[in-house]
This record gives C-alpha cells, structure tokens and sequence, in this order.
C-alpha cells in the first residue's frame, strides 16, 4: 500500500446520486484478495515467420560482435605495439647515452699526457734508439704476418 492511497479521499458512486467523499479512516486496513489464474490449458502456437526473424537477429547480432571483438583486438594490438615502440625508444636513448659517456672515457684513457705520466709514474722510459722497429707497408695491407724473433731485452722494475 502506498502512501498516496492511504491519504487520498476515496470517491463512491451510486445509481444517480452525487459521488460521495468516503474518508480514509485511519486504524483500517485495506484487504486486497488475490485471483487465482490457471493457464495450464494455454497452448502457444509457433510462428515460423517470428522464428526466422529471430534466427536472422541472431546470426546479425553474432557477426556484429565478432566484427566487434576484432576491431577491439587490432586496437589493444596497436595500443600495447605502440607501448612496446616508446619502451625502444627510451632503451635506446639510454643506450646511446651510455655509448657517448664510454667513448669519452675511451678518449681521456687514450690521452697520450696521461699514458706518458702513468709510465713515469712506474719508472718507464722513452724507448732508445733501436728499440723501436717500423712496419713495413706489406703488412699494413691486412695480409699474413710471420712472426720474427729478434733480440730480447728485459726489463726490470723497481721495487
């Protein structure tokens, strides 16, 4: 029972009388009795024509959700590649920053001040006359090379 039924007047007619207002009394309570309804002995008919329509809504409605689920898979793909591309990227961006750092490392290890204050630093020398022996230009063409012995000199370091 709703509110509204319960506050609004209720209006009886009789057999060519005015409506009469029946006040709502409150305290009574408003009985409503349920009718009872066998449709066992109901038969539905079958309509093909309805049938087919709802075949045909069917295979409609499945073919729209695989075109669907296939649009759907295509943009994740190229979303997650498009993810996967940015990754890349900033790995090789860190990458070549990580190769320009070690070729200046490189650069001042190469430095021939420093190599020459490291060989003083442990007692070497510039090398005498003789010691030092030029390649010819055969074996700078990138061909075999035999290996030659020549005189053996040792080197002692200081303690």
């Amino acid at each position: 029972m709703s509110i509204w039924a319960a506050t609004l007047p209720q209006v009886t007619e009789t057999a060519g009388a005015q409506p009469q207002r029946r006040r709502y009394m409150p305290g009574a309570p408003e009985i409503y009795f349920a009718k009872a309804i066998d449709n066992s002995r109901l038969v539905k008919v079958a309509d093909p024509r309805r049938r087919r329509e709802m075949k045909v809504f069917a295979v409609v409605l499945t073919v729209m959700l695989g075109l669907v689920m296939v649009y759907l898979c295509q943009h994740f793909s190229a979303i997650d590649c498009g993810y996967k591309i940015e990754k890349l990227r900033s790995e090789r961006d860190t990458l070549n920053e990580a190769n320009r750092a070690l070729k200046l490392e490189e650069a001042s290890l190469r430095d021939p001040g420093r190599i020459d204050a490291l060989a003083k630093s442990m007692g070497l020398q510039m090398p005498q006359a003789g010691q030092v022996q030029a390649l010819d230009a055969s074996t700078l063409g990138g061909g075999p090379v035999l290996a030659r012995a020549t005189g053996v000199s040792v080197i002692s370091l200081p303690d």
